[in-house]
């Protein structure tokens, strides 16, 4: 996938890409039937996802609801087995690995769910909680000093070692996903799979457990993929930034490049909806409300899956397949702009419709062959 090559502090930290994921697919089958079965169709819950994960960086992955961010999510810690596509982790595509090979891999890519009330066992101590990863793993800790490295891990979250034989019960949900983060570091890995950790969260917990992971990524050097639908919080983690939209990534770019000089419709509707604290500012801003529902991922448009929501459309997005590089008047100039985007017009100047008014959608491609 064609990538941006302005430099970032995340750059700056490693040029390695330790994860490589390329043309990621994963379908649900669509069955109809109880005895036998036969399918009818497919989700395309993701549907052609590429990216790199570098040294030391967060790559932070936004959209809607629904448009299979979570999906990549366990995919990329092997909790879906894709559909199609790899996941390379050093050089090595972990999708066809299994057995020993695989938990070796799992032991350096690890997972912080977003829901900090059902991702811990209630029956389970903190310490058997934070130390089940040493049972299953014995290898990365000696028996007899697992406790005093489960206690090691409750301090650099950020909560008393004595809280050792507490129960989830008596944790708030932010001191939760602290237990949850301790876990997730228990065997040392280089990579942590955020799976919108702080959705579940109040907005002030939410800034305390954003920056907890980002003194633990400075100090355990620590590579994240980010997954959350709060753009402000993705700005202030990311090093770069992939929007999703209905399967597929529709733009991506360094922090600056996507939030400052937005080029998909989709990601310049989504940034227009970003409450802005500043009232003058407010009253100046341009804001893009879509009209219509999302796509079902059963059935997507053809084209450009987007079509269907975008001032932009024409006949041309109903028939091709817009590929995701640096459209060619923005190669040619440079700057900020010159990043990937899914969309044939995204060189051109943006025309903001009116406030809820979206226009007709672009008549079908004319039929093929004689009529009848």
């Amino acid at each position: 996938m064609p990538e941006a090559t302005t430099a970032t502090a995340a750059t700056a930290r490693g040029t390695g890409a330790l994860l490589e994921v390329r043309d990621l697919v994963k379908h649900f089958p669509l069955t109809q039937g109880i005895l036998f079965k036969k399918q009818i169709g497919a989700v395309k819950a993701v549907d052609g996802v590429s990216f790199d994960l570098r040294e030391g960086e967060t790559l932070g992955i936004v959209g809607e609801s629904g448009c299979g961010k979570s999906t990549v999510a366990k995919m990329l810690v092997n909790l879906e087995r894709p559909t199609a596509g790899s996941i390379s982790y050093k050089g090595e595509d972990i999708t066809k690995l299994s057995g020993r090979a695989l938990k070796a891999v799992r032991r350096n890519i690890q997972m912080v769910f977003q829901d900090p009330y059902t991702s811990l066992n209630p029956r389970m101590t903190v310490g058997d909680i934070i130390g089940e990863p040493y049972e299953i793993h014995p290898e990365a800790a000696p028996k007899g000093d697992r406790r005093r490295r489960v206690q090691d891990l409750l301090d650099v979250v950020g909560l008393n070692p004595e809280y050792v034989n507490r129960y989830p019960h008596q944790f708030s949900g932010g001191q939760r996903q602290r237990i949850g983060i301790a876990r997730g570091l228990a065997l040392n890995p280089e990579i942590i799979i955020c799976d919108e950790p702080v959705s579940a969260l109040d907005v002030s917990v939410q800034a305390q457990v954003v920056n907890l992971l980002e003194r633990l990524q400075d100090e355990f050097r620590l590579s994240y993929v980010f997954i959350a639908h709060d753009l402000s919080i993705v700005r202030h983690i990311s090093d770069r930034v992939g929007v999703m939209y209905l399967g597929r990534i529709v733009e991506t770019g360094t922090d600056a490049q996507i939030y400052d000089h937005p080029t998909h419709p989709y990601t310049q509707a989504l940034l227009s909806a970003v409450p802005v604290p500043d009232p003058a500012a407010r009253e100046h801003r341009e804001r893009i409300i879509l009209t219509g529902d999302v796509p079902s991922p059963a059935n997507v448009p053809s084209g450009c899956r987007f079509r269907t929501r975008c001032w932009k459309a024409q006949e041309r997005c109903t028939i091709e397949v817009p590929l995701l590089a640096v459209p060619e008047a923005f190669r040619a100039a440079g700057g900020p702009a010159a990043h990937p985007s899914a969309c044939h017009f995204a060189a051109e100047k943006t025309v903001v419709p009116p406030e809820g008014h979206l226009p007709p959608p672009p008549p079908p491609p004319p039929p093929t062959g004689t009529d009848a």
